[in-house]
Parts: structure tokens; C-alpha cells; sequence
């Protein structure tokens, strides 16, 4: 099965993607997609995000209270800087995206060994980066045109914070409900069909494995978050 093959089959036919995908591993096609696809939407959005991180800093008078007028506009000039955009809002990101693609992966391996001693680190990287193509292709594509649309990324999501357009961004509704994404549910979901096959355990127990994890994911995200928040005002 080739990967239009399985880009096609991810989306349409996932029982059988997937099972193909746990019997014979492969990933490094799917990695290459995701990795291109992610870079791509953030050198798009950049100039978004930086400007709406100018606005905040400007805007912000309680945090420019806080670091001083000197090191606000310290702060002001690395914002508005080429280098910034370039290093912290692509590349930085676009590194982690990596890190964190063979860190989760290992995280749903240790999970599964409450109910399973099958399958392996390579099988569970398959799997799961075949799942990431609906979050980071179609999930990519759809955020896109809503900042293109917006001309912001701010408040720009496909969460249930959508909901709520008037909610303060550093709020904790705000917070919360952006961790419930409508593409990651997605993706966690037809990950059951992986795991299960991984795993030879039946649907059940793995979309326990697969949702249990975003659950707990998401609670680490929401206390970052809650964290950031207070610390930038």
C-alpha cells in the first residue's frame, strides 16, 4: 500500500489502513508529509501571530507594568524582529513538532501494557502518525483559512472555544475549551483502530487507550496554559 494509498484509506477506509499499517509498518513518508505540511502553515501564519503578539505587549499595560518599560521595549523590538518570526514562530515549533511526534507514541506504549504485552514502539509510531494526517493536513488547512479569513490568529480555532468568540483568550474557560478540538477527537478516534490492531485487543480497550491519553494530554495543556496566563497578564 502506497502513502496516497493509505492518505485516502486514513480518511475513508481506516480499519483497513490501519490494519495494513500494524501488520507492516511504515512511517517515515508520513512523518515527511506532517513535518512539511506543519512548516508550511506556520511560515503562512507568522506574520499573523507576530502581529498579534505585538498587539498584546502594546495593549497589555498591567504587563508592561510588570517587566518594566525598559525590558517591554526589549521585549517590543525582539517581537517585531525577522529573526523572531523566522526562529521562534517556524523553526522552534516545527523542532518540538518532531520531539513531540516520537514522545507520544512511546507515552501510548506504556499505557497499552495495562492490558496488553503486544506490539511495539515501531507499530505505535505508524499508527499514530497516520492518525496525525486528519489533525495536521485537513485540521491544518481548515485553521488556515480561518486566519487567512480573520487576518489573526487570535481566538482563530477549531475547539469549542469557537463557540464563544467574546471569551477572553487568557481565560480559563477559554483555556479548556480550546484543548477539545474537533480534529484531534477525530484522530484519537480512528487511533482505536490502530491500536487495536498493535495491540490485538478489541475496539473498546483501545479507544480507552487512545482517549484516555488525549484526556490526560489535555489536562497537562490546560495547566500550561492556566500557568502562561498568569504570567503574561
Amino acid at each position: 500500500m502506497n502513502f496516497f494509498d493509505r492518505l485516502q484509506g486514513v480518511f475513508f477506509n481506516p480499519k483497513d489502513t490501519f490494519k495494513a499499517v500494524a501488520e507492516k509498518p511504515v512511517w517515515l513518508d508520513a512523518l515527511i508529509v506532517i513535518l512539511v505540511t506543519v512548516t508550511i502553515f506556520l511560515a503562512i501564519i507568522s506574520p499573523y501571530l507576530q502581529k498579534d503578539q505585538i498587539q498584546v505587549l502594546k495593549n497589555n499595560v498591567e504587563l508592561q507594568e510588570r517587566l518594566g518599560e525598559e525590558s517591554a521595549q526589549q521585549s517590543l523590538k525582539v517581537l517585531e524582529s525577522k529573526g523572531y518570526r523566522l526562529i521562534l514562530l517556524v523553526i522552534v515549533p516545527s523542532v518540538f513538532t518532531i520531539a513531540i511526534l516520537f514522545l507520544q507514541p512511546l507515552i501510548l506504549l506504556a499505557m497499552s501494557r495495562m492490558v496488553s504485552t503486544e506490539g511495539n514502539y515501531k507499530q505505535v509510531l505508524s499508527v499514530y502518525l497516520h492518525a496525525n494526517l486528519i489533525d495536521k493536513i485537513l485540521g491544518s488547512v481548515v485553521r488556515l483559512i480561518l486566519i487567512l479569513t480573520r487576518k489573526s490568529v487570535m481566538q482563530t480555532t477549531t475547539t469549542l472555544a469557537i463557540f464563544f468568540p467574546r471569551m477572553e483568550v487568557t481565560s480559563t474557560g477559554f483555556i479548556v475549551l480550546s484543548q477539545v478540538d474537533f480534529f484531534q477527537l477525530w484522530m484519537f478516534g480512528i487511533l482505536g483502530y490502530g491500536l487495536s490492531y498493535v495491540f490485538k485487543i478489541n475496539t473498546k480497550k483501545a479507544l480507552f487507550i487512545s482517549y484516555g491519553f488525549w484526556f490526560l494530554k489535555t489536562l497537562f495543556n490546560v495547566g500550561l496554559g492556566l500557568l502562561g496566563s498568569q504570567f503574561g497578564g
